[in-house]
């Protein structure tokens, strides 16, 4: 699928963006391209600014320099809903579900920017990804355990039918079988639906090992890029983010 993904041209492309909070520079001048059907990673210590170019993205906080190009469109100036309506969907780091809602009022929040229209299908679709949400429809959101809010998570922004999702530590703070659930259904969603996903995670030996190409961001630059394979052979990137390659 990469070299595929290669000779198109970008779904996501982000040119040169400088992002401030207040007089402070988190991004400072970040280039990066998803291509249609591919899994692009971003990885990098805390603090990096992995987080601010995925809020960036949608718009909060704004970019001051450069281009964020969606399908050839600069989205830039866009405001956030404006951007989720255009097929960006995002899992934010945190998970952020609605704890008082149900599991089944969360999924609906997810479909409302695609208006219901495929609702039942999306719904039976999100629940064989993640039959536990299934059984647990009628529970509030907040009760669930982590695994579970992150798999809600992710279910409530795919029922939007996105071709872009965004996907920001989804396997943060879970235990590693559920991390690895998590890994194989994104990984089944990009192969067997064709969704591009962009996932920034601390799990790197994982997400480079999903990932068609992947990105190493250090104190709000991007240092180095590459193949997943690429990557995952680099001695300093085995040396920062792999623990020695194991």
């Amino acid at each position: 699928m990469s070299v595929e993904a290669a000779v198109k041209a970008p779904l996501l492309e982000i040119k040169g963006v400088k992002t401030y909070y207040g007089n402070i520079i988190a991004l400072k001048g970040v280039d990066l391209s998803v291509a249609e059907g591919e899994i692009v990673t971003l990885i990098g210590a805390n603090g990096a600014g992995k987080s601010t170019l995925m809020m960036t993205i949608f718009g909060s906080p704004r970019a001051r320099e450069g281009q964020i190009l969606y399908d050839g469109r600069d989205i830039s100036k866009l405001a956030t809903h404006e951007i989720a309506r255009m097929g960006i969907a995002q899992s934010p780091e945190g998970r952020r579900i609605f704890p008082r809602m149900s599991v089944y009022e969360n999924l609906q929040m997810g479909a409302a920017l695609n208006k219901f229209a495929h609702f039942a299908e999306d719904l039976e679709r999100v629940y064989a990804l993640f039959p536990r949400l299934k059984d647990r429809a009628t529970q509030r959101g907040g009760t669930l355990s982590g695994g579970e809010q992150q798999m809600l998570a992710i279910a409530r922004a795919i029922m939007s039918r996105p071709r872009l999702l965004m996907l920001d530590e989804p396997s943060l703070g879970l235990a590693p079988l559920i991390a690895l659930q998590i890994f194989d259904v994104i990984r089944d969603l990009n192969k067997r639906e064709g969704l591009t996903v962009l996932l920034v995670e601390q799990n790197a030996f994982g997400a480079l090992k999903l990932a068609d190409r992947g990105y190493v961001m250090v104190n709000g630059l991007i240092t180095i890029s590459g193949t997943g394979k690429e990557l995952l052979a680099r001695p300093e990137v085995q040396a920062a983010y792999l623990e020695g390659g194991h």
